[in-house]
């Protein structure tokens, strides 16, 4: 009898809930915080729509509440960071919005209507309504990582899966509602063709504007636009009243049909998978390391000759554990060994293939080729490749053997045992030279040091004009000394979110300056952030620092003078648009400026805020890179960095916000938005265009698939392959996986030509992490 009344009982809450799709539980001005009243339930109390605890403060999306453990089913602004404990959510007319404790707003849910009353249904649906009650927005159309029961995948959409258990950024697998009918599995970020694919419905050409349905029994199926079943991936029949259903794509890359009891204590079962070979998602492992299966589950190894990145991140691939080092020596004998790996494939780029009767004669092509890094040997066919590999698994049915080139151990390189005595008293004569050598120069750095006191400032008359010492590096100013050459801080050439710039003139107006009076509230460390990038580097696409000034709260820096403002003032006012050609010419000044900081400085330097209002504008039309306050110089060796987030929102980095390290992609990403301003003259967001062209990204990527391109540069008269190519460099650089930007050094020579067959960049519209 009780359990008969249970049944009821859960049977009339539903009733109720249906019967009440329509009218309003959640009032205007309604509002949840995190730590008090933090969600709203459905009236089962099944689902609840607020706040839940994420990686570094607190999240928000849908729950379906358990016991011990909640589920998240949807997530709102995944990409953005946990928000803290002192905010609200607040329903507004405009829908729902976080309101900060110094009073700013972040929208969450925008209907793009007035919103009248609000609902968290049983159904696990969170609902908007008008004031006629008509739906203005509904969770169920905007899915991330997982279908509930009811809810239908429509064609063109995707589930993309999370970053982790507990991190629900978007992750590295997406499952994908093609138009054509076929639903397909790729990696994020990878372009949409059947070389990428790693599951698939099989339902090409099934019918247009399918859709992926699961029912309350557990059925999965799709269902083309005239309503005809194309395919049935589960059968269903499974209790309804007693049990819950969801689809998810896993944070492995696999989606699985889930069931549930009613009983919030009852645990997840898998009752479908799309694949029991955990090693299928390609991608699970990151470059340079290869999948394979022990006990059914996935362990990812390294290719000889390389290591972890991060061996508690997998998925972030390996690194060389040896320095690469010439190809060959001076006599002709080779450097390297091979090392086989039997059964072991990855993605085919290979730049050259080769007929080889065995293995053998593959090895020594490889060996003799110094742009050779591996090999895949099958069918008597040797493929030469550059590394890193992508995509990498063992199958013990795959025949293919992958060669690698691994460095010789340094035993193999000594001297000859015979020279060995003599080799040694010649390196201890030479170093005893260079010690002695060395003592001198330190006896005489040290004696101009106390003289100079560091000050390479000279006054060079009673007036007290000033001039800068030759061959100075970073010179040190007084505040006086200072506002004399600005004449009282009365030029201002800008401001910006740092502090303001004054225009000075030193050596009787011979050479003028920008000086740089930082806020007050900029700290020490944002100061000598900006010094220590620039000191020491030189480069004529860099802003070019002079010298300093430290007096207690006083904090200047002096570059050198830029007379024609900023690329900003350029491109976004209409009478001072540059020539296509002079637009080219600047991004090749830019990405050349990057170039250096990436590749060419003693450590790489990472900007963080390459933007059109930090491009300088010389009286030449060239382009030089200002602004280092954020900048991170990594050491020696160091290719990636965990740091705060940096940079000016529109031209971050999606990996800034998912608690990834972070590597000199971020410029890269920040350029590729930056490029594309350059190719339009415009912002990256725009209100006052039409709705379709309001975000740059998103209308660039629309006019390159509709082969539109001439709409970007409102018809003027440009060379159209060059201008195909611009796009192309500038859709690739804002992939959101960082792995699949180009480096700067290879932007560059595309930008120049040097590279002239550019593949086509996967569309943004399901990859792109909003600029706005």
């Amino acid at each position: 009898m009780a359990a008969v009344f249970i049944f009821l009982l859960l049977l009339f809450s539903f009733s109720i809930t249906t019967a009440q799709q329509r009218h309003s539980n959640i009032s205007k001005t309604s509002s949840l915080t995190p730590t008090t009243d933090s969600l709203w339930f459905s009236p089962s109390g099944f689902f609840a729509f607020g706040f839940y605890h994420a990686e570094g403060g607190f999240a928000i999306g849908i729950i379906l509440v358990g016991n011990p453990q909640n589920t998240i089913v949807w997530t709102a602004n995944r990409d953005e960071p946990p928000v803290s404990s002192n905010v609200s959510l607040v329903f507004t007319v405009h829908g729902l919005v976080l309101r900060t404790s110094q009073g700013r707003e972040i929208s969450i849910i925008d209907p793009h209507q007035n919103a009248s009353s609000a609902s968290m249904l049983d159904s696990g649906n969170f609902v908007l309504y008008n004031s006629k009650q008509e739906i203005i927005w509904q969770s169920f159309d905007h899915p991330t990582d997982t279908l509930l029961s009811g809810q239908r995948l429509q064609a063109g959409a995707e589930l993309v899966s999370s970053v982790s258990e507990k991190n629900y950024s978007t992750g590295m697998f997406q499952l994908k509602m093609q138009h054509d009918g076929n639903l397909v599995q790729y990696p994020t970020n990878v372009p949409e063709v059947v070389e990428y694919a790693y599951w698939a419905s099989d339902t090409h050409g099934e019918g247009d504007n399918a859709t992926l349905n699961l029912d309350a029994d557990g059925y999965l199926y799709l269902l083309n636009a005239t309503g005809f079943n194309i395919k049935n991936l589960t059968d269903g029949g499974g209790p309804q009243e007693e049990t819950i259903y969801l689809m998810k794509i896993d944070v492995d890359g696999i989606f699985r049909l889930y069931s549930r009891g009613l009983d919030q204590s009852s645990e997840w079962s898998v009752e479908w998978s799309s694949s029991i070979d955990k090693c299928d998602p390609k991608g699970l492992c990151g470059l340079n390391s290869y999948c394979s299966l022990m006990d059914q589950e996935p362990v990812c190894t390294c290719l000889p000759g390389f290591d972890f990145v991060d061996k508690s991140q997998k998925s972030w691939g390996c690194e060389r554990n040896f320095v690469a080092e010439a190809c060959k020596n001076n006599d002709g004998s080779i450097e390297y060994s091979i090392e086989s790996l039997q059964s072991v494939m990855w993605e085919d780029d290979s730049y050259l293939v080769i007929s080889s009767r065995t293995e053998e004669n593959c090895i020594e092509a490889c060996l003799e080729d110094c742009n050779c890094e591996a090999a895949l040997f099958k069918n008597s066919e040797c493929r030469k490749q550059k590394l890193p590999s992508r995509f990498g698994r063992r199958s013990l049915s795959d025949e293919t053997t992958a060669f690698v080139k691994v460095g010789t151990s340094t035993a193999t390189r000594r001297a000859p045992k015979e020279s060995k005595k003599e080799w040694r008293k010649d390196i201890l004569i030479i170093s005893c030279s260079l010690l002695a050598l060395a003592c001198i120069v330190l006896a005489i750095s040290g004696l101009l040091i106390y003289r100079n006191r560091g000050c390479t400032l000279k006054k060079v008359s009673k007036q007290g004009n000033l001039r800068l010492t030759e061959g100075a590096t970073l010179q040190s100013f007084t505040y006086q000394e200072l506002k004399k050459v600005t004449n009282g801080f009365t030029e201002v050439l800008g401001k910006g979110g740092f502090g303001t710039v004054y225009k000075g003139a030193m050596s009787n107006g011979q050479r003028l300056v920008a000086v740089k009076k930082l806020n007050v509230s900029t700290g020490e460390k944002e100061f000598r952030t900006e010094m220590k990038a620039l000191a020491g580097t030189h480069h004529r696409n860099l802003v070019q620092l002079l010298g300093y000034c430290l007096e207690g709260p006083n904090r200047f820096l002096v570059y050198e003078y830029i007379s024609n403002g900023s690329l900003a003032n350029l491109l976004f006012t209409p009478a001072k648009w540059p020539r296509w050609d002079e637009r080219m010419g600047i991004a090749q000044n830019v990405a050349r400026g990057i170039l250096y900081l990436h590749e060419e400085c003693e450590t790489q330097i990472m900007h963080c805020d390459i933007k059109p209002q930090n491009i300088l504008m010389d009286e030449y039309g060239g382009a030089k890179i200002s602004s280092f306050g954020l900048a991170k110089r990594l050491k020696h060796g160091q290719t990636s960095t965990l740091a705060e987030i940096r940079g000016t929102k529109g031209y971050i980095a999606p990996e800034w916000f998912r608690n990834q390290p972070v590597t000199v992609k971020v410029d890269v990403y920040s350029f590729g938005i930056m490029l594309l301003q350059i190719i339009c003259c415009r912002k990256n967001f725009d209100l006052s265009l039409p709705d379709e062209e309001i975000g740059l990204n998103e209308w660039v990527s629309h006019c390159f698939e509709a082969g539109e391109l001439g709409k970007l540069v409102d018809d003027e008269e440009v060379d159209k392959r060059e201008l195909e190519r611009m796009v192309k460099v500038g859709l690739w650089c804002i992939q959101d996986e960082p792995l699949f930007r180009p480096s700067i050094k290879k932007v560059l020579l595309m930008l120049e030509g040097s590279i002239i067959d550019i593949p086509v960049p996967p569309s943004t519209s399901t990859t792109y992490f909003s600029a706005v």
